[in-house]
């Protein structure tokens, strides 16, 4: 699953390689998702590229190769709003822990509500939600008042978005 920037941004080179045949340079992706720095897409690429969306050609400047796109583009999606909610018999209940700092540590504080989620954003293993409280994820698409859902691991890979517990008092995400 692709976090917001990381969709923006594999759209964004798709378009201008369908107009141009060549992939937009970092500065106008830095540009086209309105990003501080040229670090900020450096990281998207490298998520993209790790998840198998983009393929960087060698010994090519801007050489970025769309391998695949989302299953959903967003401008394809048409929103059904039913004046009453239908039964949703796909949905499992997790833990909602409480509230995770985007940012600067907060106590780690465990909840004992539980939180309906789609099945289908589930995979295997233990699963948990988290409101989230700052706004040092932004560039990765989270945003205060999200709700992130955790799958629990022993191990991450470089990259990957966790949960650090720190000194088993505070957590930051």
């Amino acid at each position: 699953m692709l976090t917001a920037k990381q969709r923006e941004l594999l759209l964004f080179i798709d378009d201008r390689l369908k107009e141009d045949g060549v992939s937009p340079s970092f500065d106008e992706m830095r540009e086209a998702l309105d990003l501080k720095s040229k670090s900020g897409v450096h990281r998207l690429i490298s998520a993209l590229e790790e998840r198998g969306f983009i393929r960087r050609l060698p010994n090519r400047a801007r050489a970025l190769e769309v391998v695949k796109l989302p299953e959903i583009r967003p401008a394809t999606v048409t929103p059904i709003r039913p004046s009453v909610p239908a039964a949703a018999n796909d949905t499992m209940e997790i833990p909602l822990h409480g509230r995770i700092a985007a940012g600067t540590p907060i106590e780690a504080l465990q909840g004992t509500e539980t939180f309906a989620v789609p099945s289908a954003l589930l995979g295997p293993g233990e699963h948990y939600a988290l409101e989230v409280a700052g706004d040092s994820m932004v560039e990765e698409g989270i945003l205060d008042g999200d709700f992130a859902l955790i799958r629990k691991v022993d191990t991450a890979r470089d990259g990957e978005i966790v949960v650090a517990l720190i000194d088993n008092e505070e957590a930051t995400l």
